[in-house]
């Protein structure tokens, strides 16, 4: 696996090996302890969630307040935008968002420790979505920041017509958000 280091603190783009032949491909997605080893993360993750969506579908900026969750994520059909904004007042980096392609095409996952708000927007006509949380979904402390907030607006296609929940409008700016000391 290659693990490439992105300009936000922790935020890490990791390539797995692929052995493909005219059968098709076999790669390990996960290993605990070869993930330990290379990202120095010893994150013990507890909890799995897939969705599945339309082109157009844009899910985030989401964190937890409490019980803060870090993720590793993936596409595992389809393609997305996946969009990461440094919410740790203390960071360097805060305020600061990235984003990369991950498609099932590619392979890549991004592991997004805790401190960071979370989105992504489907840009293939259907997309399944894979990751894993190091903890579980507490819905009392999820919140959620505009996804067109100028702080990170400018990581979004801009002719990026998107359809959201009622929770994802109701998003606050970062301005105005509870974020990480």
């Amino acid at each position: 696996m290659n693990v490439i280091k992105t300009p936000l603190e922790g935020l890490l783009v990791l390539e797995p090996r692929v052995f493909g032949d005219d059968r098709g491909f076999f790669f390990e997605s996960f290993n605990a302890k070869r993930f330990a080893e290379l990202t120095g993360v010893t994150a013990e993750f507890v909890q799995d969630n897939h969705s599945r969506s339309k082109k157009g579908v844009l899910r985030g900026m989401h964190y937890q307040i409490q019980h803060a969750q870090g993720k590793l994520v993936r596409a595992t059909a389809g393609t997305v935008l996946d969009v990461v904004l440094d919410i740790r007042k203390s960071s360097a980096t805060f305020g600061q968002s990235y984003s990369i392609e991950l498609s099932a095409e590619n392979k890549r996952q991004l592991w997004i420790p805790p401190g960071f708000a979370h989105g992504f927007v489907v840009i293939s006509e259907t997309a399944e979505f894979l990751y894993k949380t190091t903890d579980y979904w507490a819905p009392e402390y999820e919140r959620s920041i505009l996804w067109n907030d100028p702080a990170v607006a400018h990581a979004w296609p801009p002719e990026l017509d998107v359809m959201l929940s009622a929770k994802d409008q109701a998003g606050v700016l970062l301005a105005d958000a509870e974020v990480f000391e």
